[in-house]
């Protein structure tokens, strides 16, 4: 399903890529994903809300991708893909407001980033399913460039860290581990 940020961000300096899976249908996996809450994952939602304006602790991961930096690109049953844009590494937190997924695409402006993030379940061959979570970003220019390189030399060790905590409480919830 990578083909899907392929359109938004097909070139890009920074990729991250989680998956998980499970004994459960797609459709449970997926409906188990849209529950997860900020103030479920400690690590994830407390940079999530240190980071972005306006969120609260009970906000599910599929609300806060859908509401302001978040623009929705793309959406099926059990896909969500939805993009940012501005400067992810100033403290300001004063994103652009997107109108849409053209906006999106169409952003360029000097000094700042696309990131585009997807999130999806899938059958697997063996009739287990799968939860994925992939994020690129995509500097607009050389400025950009070198100012994500630094705060992800800083950050990116750390990704994998926090990175999959949804996709995991996901799928303890799914099959009833929780």
């Amino acid at each position: 399903m990578s083909e899907a940020l392929d359109h938004w961000v097909p070139d890009y300096s920074v990729r991250t890529y989680h998956r998980r899976e499970a004994t459960v249908d797609q459709a449970a996996l997926w409906r188990a994903a849209t529950t997860i809450r900020l103030a479920d994952t400690r690590r994830l939602g407390k940079l999530v809300s240190w980071r972005i304006p306006d969120v609260h602790p009970s906000q599910t991961y599929h609300e806060l991708f859908r509401a302001y930096p978040f623009t929705v690109l793309e959406e099926t049953d059990d896909l969500l893909v939805s993009g940012l844009c501005g400067k992810i590494w100033t403290l300001a937190r004063d994103y652009p407001r997107l109108a849409d997924a053209d906006a999106f695409a169409d952003w360029d402006e000097r000094g700042t980033v696309r990131v585009a993030f997807a999130h999806w379940a899938r059958e697997r061959e063996d009739g287990t399913s799968e939860l994925c979570s992939e994020a690129r970003v995509h500097a607009v220019d050389t400025t950009a460039r070198l100012r994500l390189k630094a705060i992800w030399a800083l950050l990116g060790p750390f990704e994998r860290l926090v990175g999959a905590e949804p996709l995991e409480l996901a799928v303890s919830r799914a099959t009833g581990a929780t």
